[in-house]
């Protein structure tokens, strides 16, 4: 008989070793595994604040399965201890966050909602949370990096922050609580950059709500200094210590959030179909660069994800954070199925795995997708395993008037 090897990480064993020393190489791998997670979060304590710098700079801080749970360990922690009166989110490198691991999502489709079942009862968290939480955007806020920072009471842009929801280009849609923070933005800017993925900048998410506060980074390890010693929990004193160190951007003047009327005539429109007629209708008058680019990117993108889009965050202008949550699971579960479309699986293809920058969608065009089809994807999945979301329940007794206020 051949002898075989059992592989765990970076150990491997011989098929062999008897079951208490299997149970000793269990216990090793464990503990490796262990300090490898907390390596991906590392935690400081300073006074009353607890420091979580997201530690995974070569892949932009990208947010993996362990991530998450560590992350949801810890702020259900911080939450039942009374020591602990203050979180301060940050990350490492040029990145808070550039999203959640999809590359490693698209592996295993079951995983795969586990994956999204975590991230957004982590982003539900956030969003109830009854301590502050203070995010440092100090670079890339993507995807599931925007999940994990906007949802707190307190975010911190620098002249270094890009912020976007680029889902579209990569067959999904904007996850993560989207559909709440961003059909709350001034008129209908958040459809524009929920469809569209564009990239705004530490002034322009100021400008629109999305930063509470613009600190320069140089100021940065002050302005840390001073929260670790704030010793309270009052919203009040916390956003002045920020204060002190906050700086009024101006916008850039190609800045995208000057075109607010643009953007309000063509994206307040009911159908992707009829934003794009209004587009081009626009850029016949005007000759506007940035007109043909906006209706470039959107025929670029999966026509079926657009379609979810809009839909998703029309919906979210009428659903508190826990709602808004619970539907995009829905839809998330039916994107991972692939029995509708498999258009997730092919952009990721296209973008992080071939990197071709090709991707062959299906169905190819809007007008292909039957409104019965966008139906189907905020439908429950009517298959035992494929379970609706469920929230932790938050009692409102004990929850602060803002976060009151998303339910």
């Amino acid at each position: 008989m051949t002898n075989m090897s059992i592989c765990l990480v970076d150990y491997e064993f011989p098929a062999f070793l008897l079951a208490s020393q299997l149970n000793q190489v269990w216990h090793i791998w464990e503990d490796h595994l262990c300090f490898f997670i907390s390596l991906q979060v590392l935690v400081e304590a300073h006074s009353s604040a607890r420091i979580l710098t997201l530690n995974r700079p070569k892949q932009l801080n990208a947010l993996s399965f362990q991530m998450i749970s560590r992350l949801l360990e810890l702020f259900f922690a911080y939450e039942e201890d009374p020591n602990v009166k203050l979180v301060i989110l940050k990350g490492k490198g040029r990145a808070f966050c550039a999203g959640g691991d999809v590359a490693a999502v698209v592996r295993d489709t079951r995983a795969g909602a586990n994956f999204f079942l975590k991230e957004y009862t982590l982003n539900y968290l956030m969003a109830t949370y009854i301590k502050p939480q203070v995010s440092i955007l100090n670079g890339i806020v993507m995807g599931g990096g925007a999940g994990a920072s906007l949802h707190g009471r307190f975010r911190v842009a620098t002249e270094n922050s890009v912020f976007a929801m680029p889902e579209t280009a990569l067959g999904l849609f904007p996850d993560v609580g989207a559909s709440y923070f961003l059909s709350r933005l001034p008129g209908f800017f958040g459809e524009y950059v929920g469809l569209t993925g564009s990239r705004l900048d530490g002034a322009e998410m100021l400008a629109c709500g999305l930063a509470t506060h613009f600190v320069p980074s140089a100021k940065l390890p002050m302005l840390e200094a001073a929260l670790y010693e704030v010793d309270s929990s009052d919203l009040v004193i916390i956003s002045s210590i920020i204060d002190q160190y906050c700086e009024q951007p101006s916008l850039k003047e190609q800045s995208v959030y000057n075109r607010l009327d643009v953007i309000d005539r063509c994206f307040s429109q009911k159908t992707v179909e009829e934003i794009l007629s209004t587009l081009e209708r626009e850029v016949v008058h005007q000759m506007d660069g940035w007109i043909s680019a906006t209706i470039q990117t959107l025929k670029k993108a999966s026509p079926t994800s657009l379609k979810i889009s809009l839909r998703s965050i029309r919906e979210g202008r009428l659903q508190g954070v826990g709602p808004c949550l619970v539907r995009e699971y829905r839809i998330v579960c039916h994107v991972m199925r692939g029995e509708l479309s498999k258009d997730f699986f092919e952009g990721c293809r296209a973008i992080l795995l071939d990197k071709d920058r090709n991707p062959k969608w299906e169905p190819s065009k809007l007008e292909l997708i039957a409104d019965s089809t966008v139906d189907c994807y905020f439908s429950k999945v009517n298959i035992e395993e494929w379970e609706d979301l469920k929230l932790p329940t938050r009692s409102k007794f004990n929850l602060p008037p803002y976060v009151i206020a998303k339910l």
